[in-house]
């Protein structure tokens, strides 16, 4: 209780009340624990199991966490340090923050809180997903274990015959997906039931504010590392992590040179440290004022990086035994129907392969396939017998909910124990997302409690609120075309508008306020001067990297021509459609409604100055009520 303590002696000296009224007391962590465990649950989520290992072995291997490293160290880090030390010395969510530090970047905080708003909107479906998975694994065998049969027949269903079990499962059984987004199909039973259930378990996680949510991080964000150990263990006991391994760490040295390698690498920074979302911002608004804050900034973006390579080792090393797997079961299949071409004279006996291949090396028959001669091989391929490729089967990346339900899921259904298996990891995505919910919901109610007062006397009406128009607005997301709006909202609702946001931070705090008062006011916070290097790396580093990225990236969609993957039901398999212009429309509209609060709120604050210069009160532009308070509630800020 010592932290709360200091924290709400901290609240009397920042002044925290409203004009006419009492002091406002302010909830405070409990103890320093929660406050990390916060950050960290917040900024680990789902990317980094999978999205970090795909990204890193798609550009580059070694170098692209090389490259990843610098980025996180010279950009990544001061930008969570300055925006924990804005929240820490204000004492206030995202919107409050950006207000006193610059009134004419006041719009920087309402841009988050939008953009929190479409990311929890669709964010937690993800938690429907692994609720439904986690609902069906403690059967044995799992249900995308194999392929049903047809009524009344031994034949399996010709869509899962001619796709995966695993494919199956999830594009037919989960999803319901239809061939477009155009096609609704309707809601899902299943999948909004279980958004529903996800969403109470975020309401009651935050049903008192800090006090209850910090009680649930204990579990949520510690147990997911339990389950990667675990399955780290057990992956590097499997035949084919090694090979795996190995193909992870492959390097590139020429992606040092490729200027959409470092987009990914200065993305994935930004997104893993959970910049711009002001959850960042409303945590550390919760600590004492004398909490070391830049000590905790180095903490928590490298416990996120370690938490990546884990995940990154887990993956690949499961990904190894699958491909493995996969390579000898091929090559068993191919040698089964080499014999019986060739006792049909179908092929000559030069064609006979090497038998007993379930106890050689999964590369066997492929290197004996490739040691044909020329003329015998295109005999061979006559018949649709190919090579069994382990390193073609390593090439194939999968990123996203693919690589969790679809991979992940089917290499799991080989392993000895499976559902344990199942249970375990679906229980560590639930975990991983509940926690990112948790930071993503706060970046919200925070903001709006400090903002407006009548709001703040009703917490528990407001986190309630919150949660009920989450999940209605989370329905579109569990009709057959849900999967589809997710992926769009995923692609372009936050990235470009999360990077404008903290390119602005960044002007506030390094410009408009000034690097040199910032870290004044951080060195009375802390009581010891930070690293001098600070005021350097927001002026000119930090900066010309998230201006540069956010060029990049608005370059990359323009040129680009936006599509979908859709699941084509006749070909059992994926397609790549283009959105219809009503779609295109819709996401051109997520992105300049998250953007929008930042120049509305500059073109009226410069309104209101302009007024001023002419001698015009802001006041007498809005008739006052008989008690004398504006009604627009306007109170000058002093912006010396």
């Amino acid at each position: 209780m010592e932290m709360e303590e200091r924290s709400a002696a901290a609240n009397q000296e920042a002044g925290e009340e409203e004009e006419g009224k009492a002091p406002v007391s302010r909830q405070a962590w409990a103890n320093k624990t929660e406050y990390i465990l916060a950050q960290v649950g917040f900024s680990v989520g789902l990317g980094n199991v999978w999205r970090f290992p795909y990204l890193c072995h798609q550009n580059g291997g070694g170098t692209f966490l090389l490259l990843y490293v610098l980025l996180l160290t010279f950009i990544g880090i001061p930008l969570l340090f300055m925006e924990m030390a804005a929240g820490q010395d204000l004492r206030q969510g995202s919107i409050g923050v950006w207000k006193r530090i610059s009134p004419r970047l006041g719009g920087v905080g309402y841009a988050s809180c939008v953009v929190c708003a479409f990311v929890g909107l669709y964010y937690n479906v993800i938690l429907a997903w692994s609720l439904f998975y986690l609902s069906h694994s403690f059967q044995a065998p799992l249900p995308w274990q194999s392929c049903p049969l047809l009524p009344n027949s031994t034949d399996p269903v010709p869509e899962c015959d001619h796709s995966s079990p695993t494919t199956y499962f999830w594009y037919r059984k989960t999803l319901e997906a239809t061939g477009s987004i155009g096609e609704s199909g309707g809601l899902v039973l299943a999948l909004s039931l279980a958004l529903l259930a996800a969403w109470f378990l975020i309401c009651g996680a935050m049903i008192r504010g800090i006090k209850s949510s910090g009680k649930v991080l204990y579990f949520s964000t510690l147990f997911p590392y339990l389950v990667l150990l675990c399955l780290l263990i057990r992956g590097l006991l499997l035949d084919g992590a090694n090979a795996g391994l190995k193909h992870m760490l492959q390097t590139q040295p020429s992606a040092l040179l490729s200027i959409p390698v470092w987009r990914r690498a200065g993305t994935q920074v930004f997104f893993a440290l959970g910049l711009g979302f002001g959850s960042v911002v409303a945590f550390a608004s919760y600590t004492p004022r004398e909490n070391n804050c830049a000590r905790d900034a180095w903490v928590v973006a490298y416990i996120n990086l370690a938490t990546s390579l884990l995940a990154t080792l887990v993956v690949y090393t499961v990904l190894g035994f699958r491909a493995t797997t996969l390579t000898r079961r091929c090559a068993i299949q191919n040698a089964k129907a080499l014999v019986q071409l060739t006792a049909g004279n179908l092929l000559p006996s030069e064609a006979l392969p090497l038998t007993n291949l379930s106890d050689m090396p999964a590369t066997t028959f492929n290197d004996w396939f490739r040691a044909l001669r020329p003329d015998l091989a295109a005999q061979v391929r006559q018949f649709n017998v190919s090579s069994c490729s382990l390193e073609e089967e390593l090439n194939k990346g999968v990123e996203g909910p693919g690589l969790a339900f679809v991979v992940f899921t089917e290499a799991l259904t080989l392993f000895p124990g499976a559902p344990f298996w199942a249970v375990l990891f679906f229980l560590m995505l639930l975990n991983l997302g509940l926690s990112t919910m948790l930071g993503t919901l706060q970046g919200i109610l925070t903001p709006l409690q400090d903002a407006f007062h009548l709001l703040r006397r009703h917490r528990t009406l407001l986190t309630i609120g919150s949660c009920l128009l989450g999940f209605l607005g989370g329905l579109l997301f569990t009709q057959g075309s849900g999967s589809y709006f997710l992926a769009m909202f995923d692609d372009y609702s936050a990235t470009l508008p999360l990077i404008a946001v903290v390119v602005c931070e960044n002007m506030a705090v390094a410009w408009v306020y000034g690097a040199d008062r910032f870290l004044e006011d951080v060195e009375v916070m802390l009581g010891h001067r930070p690293w001098p290097g600070y005021r350097f790396l927001w002026r000119y580093v930090t900066l010309v990297g998230m201006v540069g990225l956010l060029v990049a990236s608005t370059v990359q969609i323009c040129l680009q021509v936006p599509t979908y993957r859709a699941w084509d039901a006749q070909k059992a398999q994926e397609v790549d459609l283009p959105y219809p212009p009503w779609a295109l429309a819709m996401l051109i509209i997520l992105i300049v409604l998250a953007i929008m609060p930042i120049p509305f709120t500059l073109l009226y604050r410069l309104y209101r100055e302009y007024q001023a210069q002419k001698g015009i009160s802001p006041r007498e532009l809005i008739p006052a009520p008989a008690d004398g308070v504006p009604a627009n509630g306007y109170v000058p800020v002093r912006t010396e």
